[in-house]
């Protein structure tokens, strides 16, 4: 049910329950989100730069998730004009966002934002299947990226991305943000610190999508490479290194392979991870996601990034704060990091090893489940 047909008391209901989740910053925002994504200008503001502005940051792609959650973290930590330039196909989009975060100029010509000069930190929100392209062109002129998930949809764009990351110097770190929370790090460290195998499950609900959803386009990844690789992604983050590889996949599905489907994963020590995807309805407060895990001493439950419990033993640990977080704002942070220091710490990049890993991974675990059958992942030796 989309928001826009539903009642006003509706949408009442759904801000006030955000308001909970979020405060008001980021609620007021989630709902600016929306309107932009409905703006439409008449005529078209004017696309020249504006003169003297010291923002460095060039934003390729400007839809809900870009000016919600993207655009939102960078002004929120670095400043009013941090961001130069803001891309997007439909020049609504772009000019909307350069609008409200004050950027230099706005443009549907991709290649203007990777050839600028004053740009060093280039950000790839678009659709699915044009992440790599805009990363690996980004990474040969020089820039550092953030690649918003997935950072590739099929196999031939994962080689061509750890290639271009091998001949440049730009460095690139990926938007899955889950295990860069509060909540995200914390397991895993309680995790780490136990020896021995883990069981862990996801259930996770997922929005309902029309079938015209451009998700589900020829190329896009479907939701096995737009969803479920930020919960493969959490997962490889909470087994050890030495730990992980092979990797078994077992699929179930039943009438469709991209949702209300389950994937089982068993690594190398043992572990299993157990992954479910639905989508049968609306759901009121977005994804909705509960997590659990045991290993050694430690077993946790996690509700939504907001709630989560920790037994070690006889004791009990509680973390999280008032408010959701699913690590976004530390992922923009870590991004920023790649090109200036953030707390007087540099962030080196994610290194090709993770970028093959985490790609590979939610590739697989797509082909097993469109093929129903078990596959095996090796670890690669990359040259």
């Amino acid at each position: 049910m989309d928001l826009e047909t539903q009642s006003t008391a509706f949408r009442a209901r759904k801000v006030l329950r955000y308001l909970r989740l979020y405060g008001l910053s980021r609620t007021w925002c989630k709902v600016q989100g929306k309107r932009h994504m409905a703006r439409r200008f008449d005529p078209l503001p004017d696309e020249s730069e504006k003169a003297g502005h010291a923002g460095h940051v060039g934003m390729l792609g400007c839809g809900n998730f870009a000016y919600s959650t993207l655009a939102y973290y960078l002004q929120r930590n670095f400043g009013r004009h941090v961001i130069r330039a803001a891309m997007d196909i439909d020049p609504h989009h772009a000019a909307s966002l350069a609008r409200d975060y004050r950027a230099a100029y706005y443009t549907t010509d991709a290649e203007r934002v990777i050839e600028d000069p004053a740009i060093d930190l280039v950000v790839v929100a678009s659709n699915h299947a044009s992440h790599t392209d805009y990363a690996i062109r980004a990474l040969d002129r020089g820039k550092s990226v953030h690649i918003e998930k997935p950072h590739i949809v099929d196999d031939q764009q994962l080689e061509s991305l750890v290639e271009a990351m091998r001949r440049n110097s730009g460095r690139v770190n990926l938007g899955f943000n889950r295990p860069f929370s509060r909540i995200g790090t914390e397991v895993q460290r309680l995790l780490h610190s136990q020896s021995g195998p883990s069981m862990m499950s996801w259930f996770v609900v997922g929005h309902e999508l029309a079938d015209d959803h451009w998700y589900l386009n020829d190329g896009e990844g479907g939701r096995v490479m737009g969803n479920l690789c930020h919960w493969t992604d959490f997962v490889y983050h909470m087994v050890p290194e030495e730990s992980r590889y092979p990797i078994e996949i077992r699929p179930t599905v039943a009438d469709r392979t991209d949702c209300d489907i389950a994937v089982t994963l068993t690594f190398a020590d043992g572990t299993i991870a157990c992954i479910a995807f639905s989508e049968k309805g609306h759901t009121f407060e977005g994804v909705r996601e509960h997590y659990t895990a045991h290993r050694g001493d430690v077993f946790v439950t996690l509700l939504d990034f907001q709630h989560c419990v920790a037994d070690v033993l006889d004791r009990r640990h509680r973390i999280g704060g008032f408010f959701r977080d699913h690590g976004h704002e530390e992922t923009v942070r870590t991004s920023y990091g790649l090109v200036r220091p953030v707390g007087g710490v540099e962030n080196p990049g994610r290194s090709a090893r993770y970028i093959w890993e985490t790609g590979e991974l939610a590739l697989r675990v797509k082909q097993a489940l469109e093929e129903n059958r078990t596959l095996v992942v090796e670890r690669r030796e990359l040259d």
